[in-house]
């Protein structure tokens, strides 16, 4: 439709210039222009006097719009229009096809696979017309571009496609060659993330259109597909984690469907966990929270979360993504400070008895100049009270500051919790009490920088609870928003069963009021007073390296005391509050990588983070990473210093055979005194490389990367059926061997059609006027 009325395929327009081919210069021809436009304004308005009462208005200008715009338009052609426009010579131009072989291509749409579809379309004439102009060369695309002779030679079996970096190896490796245009069939499934700028730009520099034609349904029918699934990389033996999976589905909208979370390192396939959810709305993004014990061997544990397939899903390759957690067995230690006994302290720590991977040291003060110390490893430890020592108080991964006044503490030790949470990636929490929070004087402390509140300046903050046997109300529980996700919180699985859980829970004994949350800190869990006040329970935030939050009330011990026997509830939130606080505490070698699953390629940065015993940085240590992998893959790789970033180390290494890889990361440092060489530290993490994963997902006509492509190259998205409009527009290019040719547009259909269409508009108004 587009050729019939502008004559020229519609590249020739994008890639061509506009001239005017006439003698004349052109501001000549503007001058005429409106010397015609005001003489028949000039007209117009001489007659307005004989004129109808009607035509005195907006119909006589309008009449003369149109009557000047016919005497452009003819002005116009008189001066000769024409586009020049680069085209190909003919039998001097390479013409390159590249046809998607990846997995996605061999799904079956309407009775044939996508790649058979597009064999099919190539077959039916295209290819033999290109061939009637130019050399055609036939490629095959996946990770890379490969040289094929016949389509037969297709086969829809690679494991990944990446177009961008196929694309710029073949404008290398054809740099001596006249490539005219590249033809691209694809479904546009990329697993590198879309088409890089470094892609695009070698293109353009030999300005190589790439005509884009796309497979593929763009919208499925029926089809559950997971996007994400989001879960802590790193947990303590025994812990109890969230998985947050995210997911969207197209004919299923209100139906159920199972989520489940198995152990694929075990050679059954353990289930950890199930939940069956309604499905929303279709196209909408969905998030679900499930729950999970990851159990009590340590090591890397690839999990295994997926949706049960649904009747007639037509893809239930993508409805499963794995996810490493690297699990740690060596216990954590917490100093718990306590200012008074009192019943809060004990219950905490019978709480804290059945965790084996929190180990609870504490003191709790007698009177004024005693403290009683249970829990610690030998006679020295905490000997001499609050530690006053960066590698004392560093040995521990956690602190709890119960009823204690900000006074008990000097300016030294006040510095070394600050520089414990912000520099060790400690977790320190404060809890409610008569010599806590305000009341004790924190908010005139050089701490309230760590409190996720901002403490309240009035005094009086902490009241007891009054007997409720006496007739009076008393201060009850609920979760608040960003509690009901939260693993602290979680007391039973069920989303709405927890959070009537927590309305169930007995009365607190005593509370305080904490102050307003700070942006960014997140309120777990919220209290209302006997005045019906609703005041933060639980407020967490991160600080620094490390988090800190705050539990605003001695008397959760109630939960215990008054519930039924059996009841964990108690038991269960101060385990997972006290895991949450020292989970993410860093030792003093801490290795990372960017991604725990690789996909489809197996280049991977491991990055370690090297703090000596005060936890400042360690410039100066040797860090070196031992791998282990399948096939008896056994490397030494020496980590190198990453510049402006002291303590920090980096390595680049390649994963080249699927399956998983075991990294011990040591730092060594030599001692500056008798030079012997000493350990820092060490650390584990374990990756796994998957191959022909990505493949399986979002596999719809990715039309939006196939029409950006072919739009930044100059080239044009097509559909099959417009395939023989295709082989008319491919010559029209800039690169290759061309020339530049000059096209009329004076006697183009749609001039004529617009001049025939202005002059009966302009007498069908002047009749209908009556002025005819």
């Amino acid at each position: 439709m587009f050729e019939f009325f502008f004559k020229y395929p519609r590249s020739a327009y994008s890639e061509g210039q506009i001239a005017l081919l006439g003698a004349w210069p052109k501001w000549v021809l503007a001058l005429l222009i409106i010397a015609a436009a005001a003489g028949l304004g000039w007209v117009i308005r001489s007659q307005f006097k004989d004129a109808a009462p009607n035509m005195r208005g907006w119909r006589a200008w309008l009449i003369w719009g149109m009557q000047s715009l016919v005497a452009a338009i003819v002005l116009v052609l008189l001066w000769q229009p024409a586009i020049t426009v680069s085209e190909l010579k003919p039998q001097q131009n390479i013409i390159a096809v590249l046809v998607d072989d990846s997995r996605s291509m061999g799904i079956s749409e309407d009775g044939s696979t996508r790649q058979a579809q597009a064999v099919k379309a190539l077959d039916s004439g295209v290819l033999a017309s290109l061939n009637r102009s130019f050399q055609t060369r036939l490629y095959r695309v996946d990770d890379t571009a490969a040289r094929i002779e016949s389509l037969k030679d297709l086969k829809p079996e690679a494991t990944s496609t990446r177009i961008g970096d196929s694309l710029k190896q073949l404008s290398a490796e054809t740099s001596d060659l006249p490539i005219g245009a590249v033809v691209l069939l694809s479904d546009g499934g990329d697993n590198s993330g879309g088409v890089s700028a470094d892609a695009i730009n070698a293109l353009r520099a030999r300005h190589i259109p790439v005509h884009t034609v796309g497979f593929g349904r763009e919208r499925a029918e029926h089809d559950v597909e997971l996007d994400d699934v989001t879960v802590a990389p790193r947990a303590l033996a025994g812990s109890r984690l969230a998985a947050k999976i995210a997911f969207h589905q197209r004919g299923y909208s209100g139906a159920k469907v199972n989520l489940t979370i198995r152990d694929a390192t075990t050679a059954q396939g353990k289930v950890l966990a199930g939940r069956t959810v309604s499905l929303g709305q279709d196209g909408n993004q969905q998030t679900e929270t499930v729950m999970f014990d990851i159990g009590n061997t340590a090591g890397g544990r690839t999990l295994e979360i997926a949706a049960a397939p649904l009747p007639g899903e037509q893809n239930t390759a993508n409805n499963t993504l794995s996810r490493v957690v690297n699990v740690a067995s060596d216990a954590r230690r917490v100093l718990y400070l306590e200012g008074e006994p009192r019943w809060e302290y004990k219950f905490i720590r019978e709480a804290e008895e059945d965790d084996r991977m929190v180990q609870l040291a504490s003191m709790v003060r007698t009177s004024e100049n005693k403290t009683y110390r249970q829990g610690i490893g030998d006679s020295k430890e905490l000997a001499s009270g609050f530690p006053t020592r960066g590698e004392d108080l560093f040995a521990y991964s956690g602190l709890i500051i119960g009823s204690v006044e900000a006074g008990y503490f000097s300016s030294v030790q006040q510095e070394l919790i600050r520089d414990f949470v912000d520099r060790r990636g400690g977790g320190l929490l404060l809890l409610g009490g008569q010599f806590a929070l305000a009341d004790g004087g924190w908010n005139a402390s050089s701490l309230t920088e760590l409190m996720p509140t901002i403490l309240p300046t009035r005094p009086g903050t902490f009241q007891r609870e009054a007997d409720p046997r006496n007739g009076t109300t008393h201060t009850t529980v609920e979760l608040a928003p960003d509690g009901f996700d939260s693993i602290i919180t979680r007391l039973v699985d069920d989303p709405n069963a927890n959070a009537a859980k927590w309305k169930k829970l007995p009365y607190l004994m005593d509370y305080e009021d904490p102050g307003t949350p700070k942006p960014g800190a997140k309120v777990l869990a919220n209290m209302i007073t006997p005045e019906g006040r609703k005041l933060p329970l639980l407020v967490t935030e991160n600080f620094g390296h490390g988090r800190t939050a705050i539990m605003a009330t001695g008397g959760s011990w109630r939960w215990q005391m008054s519930s039924p026997l059996g009841d964990t509830a108690y038991d269960l939130f101060w385990q997972q509050l006290l895991r949450w606080l020292v989970s993410d505490s860093p030792g003093h070698v801490a290795a990372s990588v960017p991604e725990q699953i690789l996909l489809d390629h197996g280049a991977v940065t491991l990055t370690a983070d090297v703090r000596d015993q005060q936890y400042n940085p360690a410039a100066d240590a040797k860090v070196n990473a031992h791998i282990l992998g399948p096939g008896g893959i056994n490397a030494d790789v020496e980590m190198t210093p990453v510049p402006d970033n002291p303590g920090q180390f980096q390595a680049a290494w390649s994963a080249t055979k699927p399956g998983a890889y075991l990294t011990e990361v040591t730092a060594n440092r030599a001692d500056p005194n008798t030079g012997a060489v000493k350990q820092i530290g060490r650390d584990v993490l374990t990756f796994q490389r998957m191959d022909g994963v990505a493949e399986n997902f979002h596999t719809e006509q990715n039309r939006e990367l196939l029409e950006r492509l072919a739009s930044q190259t100059g080239g044009q998205y097509w559909k099959p059926a417009d395939l023989d409009k295709l082989v008319k527009a491919v010559p029209y290019s800039a690169a290759g061997v061309s020339l530049r040719e000059t096209k009329d547009l004076w006697d183009l259909p749609i001039v004529f059609l617009v001049l025939l269409a202005l002059c009966f508009s302009e007498w069908w108004m002047r009749r209908k006027w009556g002025i005819v």
